[in-house]
């Protein structure tokens, strides 16, 4: 009797077992709008690993603003990509991200993009570089800085171009408001603002190149100029601190960093991180270097804090009086 009993419970250890297995763990994923379509391929890839296997996926797009402050509100978030580290910076102040996020060989940043220009088919404009976005007549769709994180990238990479080309902080901040006298839109996040120039308004829409090449796979058909000066976007990713799911989440974020995954984000527009897989012919042919490619740690700017105190302040930056004069957003 006391044998049957064991392996009775046994048996019952074992369905509970099985049960539990067969439940799985479930991964929150919160990102920026542009790369919902890439984490759709993606996150099926991870599934079919051994450290995937059983695990199901919920997925939340938007502007990075508005995605980091639904997460600080309260919104359930296992893994973060979003557009700019201010964001995730945001977060850790809250205590919900880590302050070591960055520690690691890719400092958190799992993929890349640059600012490019989508013009209108033949580009009637001749648009190529930053000083044709002001000539007379010229209409620019470009997001909202106060909740795309898109637009700050653009913003960054306008007010840099002209730092470039000998120009000094006063005439670089002067481009920046004369090119938004000529902003016909400001959506609220970078996919929003491409559905806007694809509807027919405006003649030039700022944008990520991930941007611009996953419209075209959608048969969109639209064409792209890289300008000379550009901005190098690096798009950072983390895990939640207080995550149940952390252990399991960690190893979604090293499969973001495998060749398949970057490979996926290659397909979709996004310049991979992994030196190897950019390397190879198919993918370089895609993601052609560039001389003027200048990046949020550029002396002329010096990184994200002084950035965002100097540009993007809510209250003294130099993009709430540009709105207010414009008559833009600022919230």
């Amino acid at each position: 009797m006391k044998a049957i009993w064991i392996a009775l419970l046994g048996v019952a250890l074992l369905a509970g077992s099985a049960a539990g297995a067969s439940k799985g763990t479930t991964i929150n994923l919160v990102a920026y709008s542009t790369p919902k379509d890439a984490y759709g391929k993606i996150t099926q890839g991870f599934q079919k690993t051994a450290a995937g296997n059983g695990v199901s996926f919920t997925q939340s797009y938007g502007a990075s603003g508005d995605q980091a402050r639904a997460v600080a509100a309260g919104q359930p978030a296992d893994v973060l990509n979003l557009s700019l580290d201010p964001d995730v910076d945001m977060l850790v102040k809250k205590g919900l991200v880590p302050k070591n996020w960055k520690a690691n060989p890719h400092k958190g940043i799992v993929n890349d993009s640059v600012v490019v220009f989508v013009v209108r088919d033949g580009n009637p404009k001749h648009i190529k570089g930053w000083n044709d976005l002001i000539k007379p007549g010229v209409e620019v769709v470009t997001p909202n800085p106060f909740s795309s994180g898109s637009a700050k990238w653009n913003i960054l990479a306008a007010y840099l171009a002209q730092r470039h080309l000998g120009k000094t902080d006063a005439q670089a901040t002067a481009y920046v408001q004369k090119l938004f006298q000529h902003v016909v839109s400001q959506d609220t996040s970078g996919s929003n603002a491409t559905n806007t120039f694809l509807g027919g308004k405006g003649d030039v829409l700022i944008t990520y190149e991930s941007e611009a090449i996953n419209a075209r796979l959608q048969g969109r058909n639209l064409q792209y100029v890289i300008p000379r000066q550009t901005m190098l976007i690096e798009l950072p990713v983390a895990v939640l601190k207080g995550s149940p799911n952390k252990d399991k989440a960690n190893e979604f974020i090293q499969y973001l960093k495998s060749a398949p995954a970057q490979q996926v984000f290659a397909q979709y527009g996004f310049r991979p991180v992994d030196k190897k897989v950019l390397a190879q012919p198919s993918v370089a042919k895609e993601f052609p270097k560039r001389p003027g490619v200048y990046t949020i740690n550029d002396k002329t700017i010096g990184g994200w804090r002084a950035a965002d105190k100097k540009l993007f302040d809510p209250t003294n930056g130099v993009m709430v009086k540009i709105e207010q004069a414009v008559g833009g957003p600022t919230a």
